[in-house]
């Protein structure tokens, strides 16, 4: 994944900077080596079920605010 950004004319060096960080932002590489940079402990079991249960809970009101629309 290379990314490239040539200078057009006479264009800044802090313009073509700005475009170079706006295509590297785009492509989500910095945040996705952020994001592998520190290991992730999976969830326990119980974790999984409390959060589940509590969206339940959330679509549920989601629900009841759909059908009865003055609430």
């Amino acid at each position: 994944m290379a990314i490239h950004a040539h200078k057009k004319g006479d264009e800044s060096n802090d313009r073509l900077q700005q475009r170079f960080k706006k295509q590297v932002q785009k492509t989500g590489l910095l945040k996705m080596l952020r994001e592998r940079s520190h290991r992730k402990k999976k969830p326990t079991r119980r974790l999984v079920r409390i959060r589940a249960l509590k969206r339940e809970g959330f679509r549920e009101e989601n629900r009841k605010k759909q059908f009865y629309s003055n609430m």
